[in-house]
C-alpha cells in the first residue's frame, strides 16, 4: 500500500520522538500491514475514515493507518500514553488519546459522540480479556456508526502452534491456558488467556447482538517467515492447511442500530 513507512522507515520516524520498543514492532509491524490491507480489500474509498484504535499501545498501527488516509483516535493505559514520545507523535500526527484505566467500564469513551466511529480496531486484544466484556461493548456500540466495522485479529485456537495440541502439558496435570509460572513471574497488564476458534468469534458477537453482522472470517498465515531455515520451512508447508493457520482476522459489521447489545451477564 502506497504511502506507508518500511519497518526501517517507522523505526526512524519514531527515533526522532525519542524511540520505541523496536522489538516489539519488529514482531508485529507484518500484522498492521496484513491487517490493514485485508480491511481494505473490502472497504471502498468513499466510506468513513474515523477509526478507534482499541489497545493502541505505542501508535504503531495508529501511524500507518493515518499514513493510509484514516483518522485515529487511540485508546490505551494511561502509563502507555504518558510516554512522551507516544504524545509527541501522537501531536505531530494528529491522533487523540484517550487514556482508559479500566477498560471493562471504557467511560472514557464517553468523550466521544454516538456515531462517531466508522472503525473499531481490536487487534491482538481479545485473546487478553479477563473481565466480564458487555459493558465495553455497550460503548463500543454506541460510538460506532450504522454501516461501520469491528476488526478483530487474534490467534487461532487450533493454530499447528497453539495451545490446542499440548497434550503432554494436559496430561501431566498442568493444565491448559498460561502456566502459573507465567501467571506469577511475568509483568502484564493482561496475560494471553485464552485463544479463539474462528466459530468462537461469530458467536461472541452473536450472542452481544443480532445487529452485529459478519462479513468476513479469514484464518490467516504466518504474518512473518522465521530466520531459520527449518523453521520457515515448517511454517510454509503448515500454512497451506487453513485450519491450521495461527492469524484469525474476523469484521463484523453494524448493519443498523435497532436491537442494542442485548447480552445481560448474571452472578
Amino acid at each position: 500500500m502506497q504511502g506507508l513507512s518500511s519497518f526501517d522507515e517507522l523505526v526512524e520516524l519514531f527515533r526522532n520522538y525519542g524511540g520505541t520498543p523496536e522489538l516489539y514492532l519488529s514482531q508485529h509491524y507484518q500484522r498492521f500491514i496484513v491487517t490493514l490491507e485485508e480491511f481494505s480489500s473490502s472497504w471502498g474509498e468513499e466510506r468513513g475514515r474515523r477509526v478507534l484504535d482499541v489497545g493502541a499501545h505505542w501508535l504503531h498501527q495508529a501511524v500507518l493507518w493515518r499514513q493510509a488516509g484514516f483518522e485515529v483516535t487511540a485508546l490505551d493505559l494511561p502509563g502507555t500514553f504518558e510516554v512522551e514520545s507516544v504524545k509527541g507523535i501522537a501531536k505531530t500526527f494528529g491522533i487523540p488519546l484517550l487514556k482508559c484505566p479500566n477498560l471493562e467500564q471504557a467511560r472514557e469513551l464517553e468523550a466521544l459522540a454516538d456515531d462517531s466511529v466508522d472503525i473499531v480496531l481490536f487487534t491482538e486484544i481479545l485473546e487478553h480479556i479477563t473481565f466480564n466484556p458487555v459493558t465495553f461493548w455497550r460503548q463500543i456500540y454506541r460510538v460506532l456508526a450504522p454501516g461501520g466495522r469491528i476488526v478483530v485479529t487474534t490467534p487461532n485456537y487450533y493454530s499447528w502452534k497453539g495451545r490446542a495440541w499440548n497434550v503432554a502439558r494436559f496430561l501431566s496435570g498442568k493444565g491448559g491456558g498460561i502456566s502459573v509460572d507465567n501467571v506469577l513471574g511475568t509483568y502484564t497488564y493482561g496475560h494471553h488467556w485464552r485463544e479463539y476458534s474462528k466459530a468462537e468469534i461469530l458467536r461472541y458477537f452473536e450472542l452481544l447482538s443480532p445487529d452485529f453482522i459478519p462479513v468476513k472470517s479469514r484464518i490467516l498465515p504466518s504474518y512473518a517467515r522465521s530466520s531459520v531455515r527449518w523453521k520457515r520451512t515448517v511454517q510454509r508447508v503448515l500454512d497451506r492447511v487453513p485450519i491450521l493457520r495461527p492469524n484469525l482476522h474476523v469484521e463484523i459489521e453494524l448493519r443498523t442500530k435497532v436491537r442494542s447489545i442485548v447480552m445481560e451477564p448474571k452472578w
